[in-house]
């Protein structure tokens, strides 16, 4: 019992400790589980820490983990917002609490399901909704139990929660097994996909490096129609997943910079660099790349980044 209670006693103290550390920091970014928010985290960091001299932190978290935080200031970034994925959030902390801003510069990204082009030339799939043929779908059975498997996204990402919806409305949830897992356990899949020839189907996005290393195909899918495209997040409304409905293809979308609004009197210099950092999407794509595919180190590879681009950097610094 004595010994329960030292291993409680250090792990509170372990605990205290590194949340006095973050406190320390100037700014804390929040960093979500995918690369792209992990190099634009990294950047910030270096910007902030080598222009204006803050301390800067960086903590793992979700996106509602990471909002929630800059509400109560035990965070003071999200370096990648997506909307309309993360609109539940923008609605209530930056149109209603008022304790969040965004950056108007968002980086357009494209949302959809692919497959290789192996994968569409030897079953023949065009459509998403191709899935929905029990036939199509075992093509992409890979335990044996009759249904194909899809990765619709990581758990955490309202992506994730909207492929369900989606999978629910064209119908391919009853076909197919709709696999969550971590994004790199699952572009590893791809990889071997490819090497095996196997048929595979997956949740794609830009910017993303996937689309540098395979010759990928979109799956065709009805246009946008905003009449159609009803979706409730799981944080709102418990019975989401029945109420909502998304048979269309998704929006085009945009990744943005958000910080709480505490910082424009907490640190007015950084408030003001975060408002006017802009990327493009190509650049986001290299950033990923160098990371995920080439395997830099992220601290080191923000260095070299910030340095041979000092004219954007400085164009954010104005």
């Amino acid at each position: 019992m004595k010994h329960l209670k030292k291993l409680a006693l250090a792990g509170a103290v372990t605990a205290a400790m590194s949340v006095s550390a973050a406190q320390a920091a100037d700014v804390i970014i929040g960093v979500p589980n995918w690369p792209s928010v992990k190099v634009t985290a990294h950047v910030l960091k270096v910007v902030m820490e080598d222009n204006l001299g803050l301390e800067v932190e960086l903590q793992n978290g979700t996106n509602p983990v990471v909002f929630e935080a800059m509400d109560s200031g035990a965070m003071h970034v999200h370096p990648e917002v997506w909307l309309p994925n993360q609109a539940n959030l923008h609605d209530k902390f930056v149109k209603e609490k008022k304790t969040v801003k965004a950056n108007p510069n968002g980086v357009a990204a494209f949302q959809g399901m692919c497959v290789t082009k192996h994968t569409a030339e030897s079953t023949g799939i065009k459509k998403l909704s191709d899935l929905t043929n029990p036939d199509m779908a075992k093509k992409f059975d890979t335990d044996g139990d009759g249904k194909g498997e899809i990765w619709i996204g990581a758990s955490g990402w309202a992506s994730t929660n909207v492929e369900k919806i989606r999978a629910k409305s064209y119908g391919y949830s009853e076909t197919m097994n709709l696999k969550e897992m971590d994004e790199t356990l699952a572009l590893a899949e791809v990889d071997n996909a490819v090497a095996q020839k196997k048929p595979i189907v997956f949740f794609c996005y830009t910017p993303h490096h996937m689309f540098a290393l395979h010759e990928l195909v979109i799956l065709d899918e009805p246009k946008y129609d905003a009449a159609k495209w009803k979706v409730i997040q799981p944080t709102d409304d418990p019975e989401w997943l029945e109420k909502s409905s998304a048979p269309v293809a998704w929006d085009l979308a945009y990744l943005h910079i958000y910080y709480a609004a505490e910082l424009e009197s907490k640190s007015p210099a950084a408030a003001q660099l975060l408002s006017k950092v802009k990327l493009d999407t190509d650049t986001v794509s290299r950033m990923t790349f160098a990371l995920v595919v080439e395997k830099q180190d992220p601290a080191a590879y923000a260095k070299k980044w910030v340095a041979e681009n000092a004219k954007i950097v400085d164009s954010w610094l104005k």
